[in-house]
């Protein structure tokens, strides 16, 4: 009978041994489950805030260049000799508005000094993430044009995709804003900025926030994600047109070092 007994006690202790090994196989099973979905997740993030930028910046700062030295501005000291045209137009009805280009084309370049001494991203038509996911800032359909009264409103991403406007949040009033088309420089000056719902569609009209009211200013409205590293929000950054150049006058002087390099002549 003991014979039995101890038999059973050895099975009871195999068994309870399996039940406990399967146990501990489990549980390290799925902590290198847990593990690898953390590294895949690690890798995605990483792609997401270098990798993308890294894309966008190539792709961006290519088509800079590319519309800048398709716009020759004579700069100050230019080799060339041009000489620069007379000032900027004391009417501002003489101010040029181009026409929108078909979605995905260029309409210019923007430059923000506050953003930093070598900043500049192609200004696109469009706002849909073929657009803002890889050429860089697009304007609203249906917005005004550069230079146009009304809201000339674009979009752009704040950490992935280029970070086209990760520093929105540091202009500071009488900031400058300049956006170069083919007709020449448009200078806008920061006004102020808010933090917005996402369903706030209103700071796109023509007079923001304020429906059916008809505009008589030239505003520049620059909307982003807010915070930073989320989506919860938006941050609309509004700016006030202060003037224009025609392209054979050359650039505004606090972006001529900069065309000058981008153009090849500095």
């Amino acid at each position: 009978m003991s014979n039995v007994l101890n038999r059973r006690a050895v099975v009871a202790r195999e068994n309870h041994r399996a039940r406990r090994g399967r146990s501990l196989m489990a549980v390290q099973v799925v902590g290198e489950l847990l593990i690898t979905l953390g590294v895949i997740a690690g890798l995605f993030v990483a792609w997401q805030l270098w990798w993308t930028n890294v894309e966008a910046d190539a792709a961006q700062g290519a088509a800079v260049k590319q519309f800048v030295q398709e716009h020759q501005a004579p700069i100050p000291n230019d080799p060339s000799g041009t000489a620069p045209a007379p000032a900027v137009p004391a009417d501002p009805a003489a101010t040029p508005v181009g026409t929108a280009p078909a979605h995905g084309e260029a309409i210019g370049v923007i430059y923000i000094p506050r953003f930093g001494a070598n900043y500049s991203r192609p200004l696109i038509e469009g706002t849909s993430s073929d657009v803002i996911d890889t050429l860089g800032l697009g304007r609203y359909a249906g917005t005004a044009m550069p230079g146009a009264v009304g809201n000339f409103v674009v979009a752009g991403h704040r950490q992935t995709h280029g970070a086209v406007l990760d520093n929105i949040h540091t202009l500071v009033p009488g900031d400058k804003i300049y956006v170069q088309t083919a007709d020449g420089f448009y200078t806008y000056v920061f006004r102020n900025q808010e933090i917005v719902l996402p369903d706030r569609t209103d700071v796109i009209l023509p007079v923001p926030a304020q429906p059916g009211v008809a505009p008589d200013q030239r505003l520049l409205t620059m909307t982003s994600c807010n915070p930073r590293f989320g989506s919860e929000e938006r941050i609309i950054a509004y700016s006030v047109f202060e003037s224009w150049q025609p392209l054979s006058a050359g650039p505004p002087a606090p972006i001529a070092q900069q065309l000058a390099a981008l153009q090849g002549k500095d």
